[in-house]
């Protein structure tokens, strides 16, 4: 089984913990105990960076300490140690992926879990795209194919470990600005707003393990990943406006 559901905003857990824990902890601990009355042999289960916090070195590794810096980041971690006591008294098996940053096709543009397709959403409309902070805060964006591909081989692979998924490499946020602009043709400059609580400064992960437990590696950078992304949703938003010139 490959556990992905999660309340994944940042923002919505310093504004409501008690959602984030009921949805991120509460939820998995549901889904454990129905593994476990079903026969399930193994589940691989979705983490996140932001379990680590604020850096003391990078890349993190996985020996790195784990001090979350909100609530998102404790409601992510805190399901891992159910894990390891379900396999220590049920056996079930599992694999822990923390991801960095996942990005791609299909990512929802509402909300705040994703600044790649918020950004994409907003540009695409010809609006200047919001940072938070100053943009010179890094972060590790991962394709979702190289995701889902990790997640295969974590069926397979891995047992009881705890894997960074990541392609060990920063891009600063307005880096990734420039790069949309550049692939768009456009020239869209940000808007600067106050930083928020509970993110992270600066963040990439170290995906040696990766390699060597998993057989894994990203296949995309981030202007390839980039590039199939905003053309998806160029044809999601031509469709959207054939349908309603149809109505």
């Amino acid at each position: 089984m490959i556990h992905q559901a999660a309340q994944i905003d940042v923002q919505k857990s310093i504004d409501n913990p008690v959602f984030d824990a009921k949805v991120n902890i509460q939820g998995t601990v549901n889904l454990l105990e129905c593994c476990r009355k079903s026969g399930v042999k193994k589940i691989v289960y979705a983490s996140s960076a932001a379990v680590y916090g604020d850096p003391e070195y990078l890349p993190i590794d996985e020996k790195h300490k784990v001090n979350p810096i909100s609530y998102y980041g404790i409601s992510k971690h805190t399901p891992e140690y159910y894990f390891e006591i379900y396999r220590q008294l049920y056996g079930l098996k599992y694999t822990i992926l923390r991801h960095a940053n996942g990005y791609g096709i299909r990512q929802d543009p509402k909300g705040e879990g994703g600044v790649i397709s918020i950004f994409i959403d907003k540009m695409l409309k010809g609006e200047r795209p919001v940072i938070f902070g100053d943009g010179n805060q890094t972060r590790d964006f991962v394709y979702v194919k190289d995701v889902a591909k990790a997640n295969l081989l974590a069926l397979e692979k891995g047992d009881n470990e705890i894997i960074n998924i990541s392609t060990n490499k920063p891009t600063t946020i307005n880096e990734l600005v420039d790069i949309v602009n550049k692939i768009m043709g456009t020239s869209l400059k940000p808007v600067y707003a106050e930083p928020r609580k509970g993110d992270i400064v600066h963040s990439y992960l170290d995906n040696k393990k990766a390699l060597e437990v998993l057989e894994w590696k990203p296949e995309y950078n981030l202007e390839e990943g980039l590039k199939e992304t905003i053309e998806y949703y160029k044809i999601k938003y031509a469709e959207s406006e054939v349908a309603v010139t149809n109505e």
